[in-house]
């Protein structure tokens, strides 16, 4: 039997046909109930032996499980393993696991047949050993992982013959938003194939779920993995499904789908990518238990003009695949810099080279070939100036700032990149960062990069840290190049500076960071908070922000109780979750950690050290996260405990060594709050509403008339037309509806779009209909009509009343509110609309035109027929004695026309405005004909009959 069962594995190899590993555990069953068997088998074939030694002596994993729950970008994982040792004698068993570096592990449990341990975090002594074995996780590697992103968590037992352990892992983490998308990542790398291996993740986000992706398994050290280059398909197993707010994301491969992928068991990382759907407005806002959490990502943003000077290392160290990968990316990356960008390029080594003595350079065709051309020919050689380095980088850009007119809403900023420790010039690590801090003194952000294992990571973090900056860490592998354009992709777009959230102070308590020098397309800005008075019904938001040559103001009233909205019981697929239903909570926990443990970094005061440790150990302790002030210690939970059961407890995150993957920022200055808004402008009765009916009014005369302009569908209107003198053009174009029923009308018409346009000072123009504003004043900005907000520039303020009104105001002399008229349920004959109202026209000049323009600044007087048809005027006191009477008289610039006393309906309905109609749509009341009045196209800024011109 012996020799048949080695004759077999002897043929099944040579065949090629079963896999090694999957014979040797059917020898290992067979055999291992007599190993005096074995011992025939080792003297008679030593090689034998020797493989089925080895097979004794690890047990087998018999089962690996990964269930994760993310709620609103907050991860609840739990990692299950259990392992077998099929062996006569007590065999060590090692449970390791590759967590992300982000992430706060909150639980750790196993069992080893009736005896089951917990782990209990506990406060780390000021002085503690730092290779403490019971924490059972291993300091990081610097080197672990890709970009230094994971960290390894490793536990090993002894597990008695013919029994078993299973291990429980938990931990939790806020997903990071980089490129646009959100990424989980889960790292399947059990070292072994597995009979039972599952990947199961779901995902809750009330926003909508958009863009959800899962790419091939990544293994940056083995980049094979089978696949052809440029597949993009999902792992084999992998199941994916999902609704509008709800997904379930399966990776379930059977042994043989696992050794198609790998035969060492090391399969690789399953990432899970989506977004969420957003829109510029204050953002996203979830309340719940008392706490918030608020994520803010506008999207549809022109891109902030850029200085940017980029700091290379060249010394000797850099020989080879690291500066030729650095080259590769700085080739790209100055290929995707914009026309209105500035930059400069520093090599140094023990010598410091300035590509362009004392100036940034724009981006042009000629520029950007001599700048490739500096880098092609550096070289490396000598040693690591750190400190003049940055130095001279700081200094370049400073002096740029001060001596040239740059746009004062540029975004500057230093890329810093090295592979090594300062040994040239200044070495000590601390009088870098102060000399670094002074030389930039919080003009601008320094981004720090690092490659390799020589370089010194925490001087790189902090000094990102302290400049409003980030870092990031790569491998020296085939990868660095695409990890650092893949960096400045994230940088290299900012849409946002000076970007500040308030709430109001008497509402909340402990909030985050609410100050943020940028905002870099597809990232994300998060902020947290408790709420004081839970008995309020809303949480009033304010985001104030620059864009270019324009400030924004978002805000908006959240409401409080949302039980409905946040509270995820009875959610399929998240039913098991316990702790996971106070996520909010856990997320401001999880924030507050990480800034205390930054504010801790970048501390050099030792009482204010203490106290930053000692405040993040106690909230580390009461959410159970293991930090670098806390430790996991394992202990008995009895004899005849239950075995560990996969389930969501509390949750839990943290980040050790955490490399600044999101914004950084810090509390806006205590002080006077931002001014409250401008008294709201008061609407006059001068306007074209409704169907559309005009109204002009003369205050002087304390009259006003009234007149109905019946169009046709698709007809744009002139408003206002003053564009040679005052710039300012104003048209409006008509939707039709069906008339109503036994009415005199074939149909219906309404404004479904205003269109505003000035030249003066320079060009800009607005958009606006029912639901949406675009502002183009060489920027395209795109507003909701949903949420109230305030955009300003130099000449140019647009105020959003949310579902309400919009009013613009042109350089404080002109401006016009456009009231939006919303129907819940419409009927056949109504349609949502607009109206236009001139508030102030003091700006607009003596000869403007228009439908509503012509009768700013003439005057119109009212007369009455006698009886025996002489005209006699209307005095002051008397206008209102008069009666509706079809003998009643306008005169207009020489020309009479009858009227007649009506009653409009203006302000929503809200009031009733007096008025004299003329009847005819205007006929001699108005100059010309309607037909006179019809613009070409929204954008006709023609401002006398037959003219058509432009902007």
């Amino acid at each position: 039997m012996i020799l048949w069962l080695w004759l077999c594995w002897g043929f099944s190899t040579s065949a090629g046909q079963p896999d090694s590993e999957l014979m040797a555990r059917y020898l290992e069953e067979e055999l291992m109930a007599d190993y005096s068997i074995m011992e025939q088998v080792a003297r008679r074939v030593p090689r034998q032996a020797k493989f089925l030694q080895r097979l004794e002596t690890r047990p087998r994993m018999s089962e690996f499980t990964v269930k994760s729950t993310i709620i609103s970008r907050y991860a609840f994982t739990t990692v299950s393993c259990t392992m077998v040792n099929s062996g006569s004698e007590a065999r060590e068993a090692v449970f390791e696991m590759q967590i992300p570096a982000a992430a706060f592990i909150s639980n750790f449990t196993t069992s080893i047949g009736n005896k089951t341990y917990y782990g209990e975090v506990t406060g780390k002594e000021k002085k503690h050993n730092s290779d403490d074995k019971a924490r059972h996780k291993k300091p990081p590697s610097p080197t672990d992982g890709r970009e230094n992103g994971y960290e390894t968590f490793k536990a090993s037992v002894f597990i008695p013959r013919k029994m078993q352990a299973k291990f429980l892992l938990h931990y939790e983490e806020l997903l990071q938003r980089r490129l646009g998308k959100y990424e989980y990542t889960v790292s399947i790398r059990p070292q072994q194939l597995v009979g039972r291996l599952r990947v199961e993740v779901n995902i809750l986000e009330n926003s909508g779920i958009v863009s959800l992706e899962v790419p091939p398994l990544r293994n940056s050290k083995h980049k094979g993995n089978g696949k052809v280059e440029g597949d993009v398909s999902p792992p084999p197993s992998t199941v994916v499904g999902h609704t509008k707010t709800l997904a379930k994301v399966t990776f379930n491969p059977s042994v043989v789908e696992q050794t198609r992928i790998a035969r060492n068991g090391i399969l690789g990382d399953f990432i899970i990518r989506y977004d969420v759907n957003r829109e510029l407005s204050v953002g996203d806002v979830q309340i719940l238990n008392g706490y918030f959490v608020h994520y803010f990502a506008p999207t549809d943003l022109p891109p902030l003009p850029k200085n940017v000077v980029f700091v290379l290392d060249s010394s000797a160290s850099m020989v080879g695949t690291k500066l030729k990968q650095t080259k590769e990316a700085l080739f790209t990356i100055l290929q995707d810099l914009r026309p209105e960008d500035h930059f400069n390029i520093i090599g140094f080594s023990n010598r410091i080279k300035v590509w362009q003595q004392d100036r940034l350079v724009p981006v042009t065709p000629n520029n950007i070939r001599d700048a490739k051309k500096y880098i092609h020919n550096m070289s490396p050689t000598g040693g690591t100036n750190i400190n003049g380095a940055l130095q001279t980088g700081a200094k370049l850009l400073n002096d740029y700032i001060a001596q040239n007119d740059i746009d004062a809403r540029s975004v500057s900023l230093i890329i810093f990149l090295t592979d090594g420790r300062p040994t040239v010039g200044e070495t000590q690590s601390s009088k870098i960062l102060s000399n670094t801090k002074d030389a930039i003194r919080d003009k601008f952000c320094l981004f720090t990069i690092g490659i390799g294992n020589d370089v010194d990571h925490r001087l790189l973090e902090r000094m990102a840290l302290e400049n409003c900056g980030m870092t990031r860490h790569f491998q020296e592998d085939e990868d660095a190049a695409s990890h650092l354009k893949g960096f400045y992709d994230e940088i290299g777009t900012p849409l946002l500076s000076d970007i500040r959230v308030d709430y109001p102070e008497d509402n909340v308590e402990q909030v985050t960071q609410n100050f943020f020098p940028n905002y870099f397309n597809g990232s994300e800005i998060i902020i947290a908070g408790k709420l004081i008075n839970r008995t309020s019904d809303s949480l009033h938001v304010e985001v104030t922000a620059s864009n270019s040559k324009k400030y924004i103001l978002l805000k908006t009233d959240v409401a409080i109780d949302l039980p409905s909205r946040n509270d995820i019981r009875g959610v399929p697929g998240l039913e098991d979750g316990k702790g996971d239903k106070n996520y909010i909570e856990r997320a401001w926990s999880y924030l507050t950690i990480k800034e205390l443990l930054n504010s801790r970094l970048k501390s050099d005061d030792n009482q204010e050290k203490d106290y930053l440790m000692e405040k993040a150990k106690s909230m580390a302790l009461t959410y159970n996260f293991v930090t670098p002030f806390t430790v996991l210690k394992m202990r008995e939970a009895g004899l005849h405990s239950e075995p560990p059961q996969e389930e969501f407890i509390s949750p839990s995150t943290d980040g050790i060594g955490e490399k600044l993957q999101s914004l950084q920022g810090h509390k806006a200055p205590p002080g006077i709050r931002r001014q409250q808004d401008k008294q709201r402008i008061k609407i006059s009765k001068t306007s074209a509403d409704g169907d559309p009916h005009f109204v002009i009014d003369f205050p002087s005369s304390k009259f006003s008339i009234c007149f109905n302009i019946d169009g046709e569908p698709g007809d744009i209107l002139r408003l206002v037309s003053d564009h040679k003198e005052s710039g300012v053009t104003v048209n409006g174009q008509l939707i039709g509806a069906p008339a109503p029923p036994n009415g005199h009308k074939k149909h219906r018409t309404y404004f479904s779009t205003i269109t505003i346009l000035s030249n003066k000072p320079e060009r800009s123009y607005l958009e606006i209909t029912p639901k949406r504003i675009i502002l183009d004043d060489g920027e395209r900005l795109l507003l909701s009509c949903d949420r109230s907000a305030i955009v300003r520039s130099s000449s140019l303020e647009v105020s959003i009343s949310a579902n309400s009104n919009i009013t613009v105001t042109i350089r404080d002399t002109i401006s016009f509110v456009i009231l939006i008229h919303h129907y819940k349920k419409p009927a056949p004959y109504q349609r949502d609309h607009l109206g236009f109202y001139i508030s102030n026209s003091k700006g607009l000049s003596s000869v403007s035109h228009g439908l509503l323009g012509q009768f700013l600044n003439h005057e119109v007087k009212l007369l009455q027929e006698s009886l025996n048809t002489s005209h006699q005027q209307v005095g002051q006191n008397q206008t209102e004695a008069l009666q509706p009477n079809p003998t009643n008289t306008l005169k207009v610039k020489g020309r009479l026309i009858p009227v007649v006393w009506k009653q409009r309906r203006i302000y929503n309905g809200q009031q009733e405005v007096d008025c004299w109609f003329a009847k005819n749509n205007a006929d001699k009341l108005i100059d010309g004909s309607y037909k006179d009045y019809l613009a070409s196209h929204p954008f006709d800024t023609g401002n006398s009959f037959g003219t058509i011109n432009s902007l």
